[in-house]
């Protein structure tokens, strides 16, 4: 079991969460994530990036949406508390190197997996302009963390209340026309990651996105995760989670995705695979 040591809220629904894993955080690498079971054998696994580690304190540390059954439990635990599964580090990890000038956009939730990423992309000598996005101020996360890694950082609000009123595919299209990357990474809402790689298209920028899909075993065994690729069918859990913006069909995604989303299905999936979604 894994020895939580600290919970932060750090908005509305969304929580940051420290827990004891010195082997994964010895392991783990920019990119990859964990499958967590939070009760008994029968409860739910699920997918959750990395958001930053600690080596000499040999913790890892999680940032998630409380929207789901599960989720919401794991939001009630307390300093002290116990995880009782914790599998990863999961799926291929981040290709790293010098690049030279990388865009990394985060819209929402998807700043925390993104924050690694920025983190090694600066560590390996590029040039990092950040760009992350909320609906408003009250949802925006990880600012300053971002900031401490990043040459440049752009915040985008819907509403205004913060940064700039603006999506962030306005900051993203104005860096590639004045400042053209040699590569951009974005996580985000699958909508949001689609937009990002049109945005990128027409100017031949090599686009990252890390895609989060339906996900049970983290394994490659249970084939909720597929999604197309280049006309491909690859598995998000073994194959990704990461994969050329331009190539995959975010459409597919988003129909399998909401596919889950009614109770009648959801009972449905329950049966099958003897699991509770979150």
């Amino acid at each position: 079991m894994n020895k939580i040591t600290d919970v932060k809220q750090l908005s509305e629904n969304v929580f940051e969460m420290t827990f004891e894993a010195k082997d994964i955080c010895r392991e783990r690498k920019a990119g990859q994530f964990l499958i967590i079971q939070i009760d008994s054998d029968f409860g739910e696994r699920i997918p959750l990036t990395i958001a930053d580690s600690d080596e000499e304190n040999g913790t890892i540390t999680i940032v998630f949406q409380a929207v789901g059954t599960t989720t919401m439990k794991l939001a009630q635990k307390k300093v002290g508390d116990k995880l009782e599964n914790v599998l990863g580090p999961l799926g291929t990890p981040t290709h790293i190197e010098k690049f030279g000038k990388v865009v990394c956009v985060g819209g929402g939730i998807g700043v925390a997996p993104l924050f690694p990423i920025i983190k090694a992309l600066k560590a390996a000598g590029n040039e990092v302009t950040s760009i992350i996005g909320a609906r408003n101020k009250e949802l925006l996360i990880m600012e300053e963390k971002v900031a401490n890694h990043s040459d440049k950082v752009i915040v985008c609000t819907d509403d205004g209340s913060y940064g700039i009123k603006a999506l962030v595919t306005q900051p993203l299209k104005e860096a590639c026309e004045n400042d053209k990357p040699d590569m951009v990474v974005v996580i985000g809402p699958p909508i949001m990651m689609k937009f990002c790689a049109e945005t990128t298209r027409p100017f031949g920028v090599h686009t990252v996105v890390s895609l989060n899909s339906i996900m049970v075993d983290g394994t490659g065994m249970c084939g909720g995760c597929r999604v197309s690729v280049g006309g491909e069918t690859k598995f998000v859990c073994v194959d990704g989670p990461e994969f050329d913006g331009h190539k995959v069909d975010f459409d597919n995604l988003m129909a399998r995705n909401r596919a889950y989303t009614s109770h009648e299905q959801e009972s449905t999936h329950k049966c099958r695979i003897g699991l509770t979604r979150g």
